[in-house]
């Protein structure tokens, strides 16, 4: 997958695409029904009127800081993930493109219809286009599935609104998962994410105190202040690291939490891999949140807490097997 961060010289085969237009933020299921309905204009290679299109590949327009973090940062919603990790999903998902347009006061101001004819058509010369049915666009918003309907059928490229992904009668949203995480249903966020939740950090230095009863832990500073987080508790998990053969995956454990058995007063995620002991100090780890286990409980005392860690070991054994077979 191509980055192109600017319109100044984009190759000649990012030109011409069928693109899908968004904040995806977190990449979800709703997310992806507007990439697949891109993805089948890409391949059938049709114009709005039925006639063939110049080839062209698969296209994703999105912005970059998120628009509410630039009108509203203090009520900004929390991101479901970093840029990092939207452009690895989206380049899992097959996009042959990635457009990332930098949001800010000149975009804002642009005119719904000259954001259309400037970028969308002028610069990126798109064949067709797949947006959600509530995407709003352009100066205060004004841009819809009804202008970019006219604006398609003036400009001659496909144009599909895509209607929300349902789940349990309600609309797939960054904003329910968000919510979902916040109380504890992880199996909630993840069936609306279409994957395991994740948090990424570079392993610091801890206390130590995990080696010392038996369940050494690799300690992240979760970014909460800008990241949606899952409630507090412990949770299966697999923790990804980066190795010249690729990235490895390693069954685990972790408490995401202020570890209150200790008097803690510091948001931590610590990391217990059950198969392997690795110095992991310095290095970036990727944290996949399988399924919660209960939430954060403070102890009368250190064996109270080491034989609940050791059920909880087992427990996310048993987890891992399940998911494995």
């Amino acid at each position: 997958m191509r980055v192109h961060r600017g319109f100044a010289a984009l190759p000649p085969e990012a030109v011409g695409c069928a693109v899908a237009i968004g904040n995806f933020d977190g990449v979800h299921q709703g997310h992806r029904a507007v990439i697949e309905a891109a993805r089948r204009q890409a391949a059938h290679g049709q114009a709005a009127h039925g006639q063939v299109a110049r080839a062209g590949g698969l296209g994703v327009v999105t912005f970059e800081p998120h628009p509410r973090e630039v009108l509203s940062p203090a009520t900004a919603p929390l991101r479901l993930a970093p840029l990092r990790r939207k452009i690895a999903l989206l380049r899992d998902l097959g996009v042959d493109h990635l457009f990332l347009l930098r949001f800010d006061r000149a975009l804002m101001a642009m005119p719904a219809p000259e954001f259309v004819e400037r970028i969308l058509v002028g610069r990126l010369g798109i064949r067709g286009l797949a947006a959600g049915e509530a995407f709003r666009f352009g100066h205060r918003r004004q841009g819809d599935a009804a202008l970019l309907q006219e604006a398609a059928a003036a400009h001659d490229f496909a144009f599909a609104a895509v209607p929300p992904v349902m789940a349990d009668g309600l609309p797939c949203s960054s904003t329910r998962i968000r919510v979902a995480l916040a109380a504890g249903e992880l199996a909630l966020a993840n069936r609306l994410l279409g994957y395991p939740f994740e948090l990424t950090g570079i392993v610091g230095q801890g206390h130590r105190r995990g080696r010392t009863i038996g369940f050494p832990t690799a300690n992240i500073a979760p970014a909460a202040e800008r990241y949606a987080l899952p409630a507090s508790g412990v949770y299966a998990v697999r923790a990804g690291r980066c190795t010249p053969a690729g990235k490895v995956w390693y069954p685990g454990i972790a408490n995401l939490g202020r570890r209150p058995t200790f008097d803690g007063d510091r948001l931590l995620l610590e990391v217990h891999l059950l198969d392997a002991r690795l110095d992991l100090y310095g290095q970036r780890l990727d944290v996949a949140f399988l399924e919660r286990l209960r939430g954060e409980v403070k102890f009368p005392g250190i064996e109270a807490l080491k034989a609940q860690i050791a059920e909880d070991c087992s427990a996310a054994r048993r987890i891992h097997d399940r998911l494995d077979a």
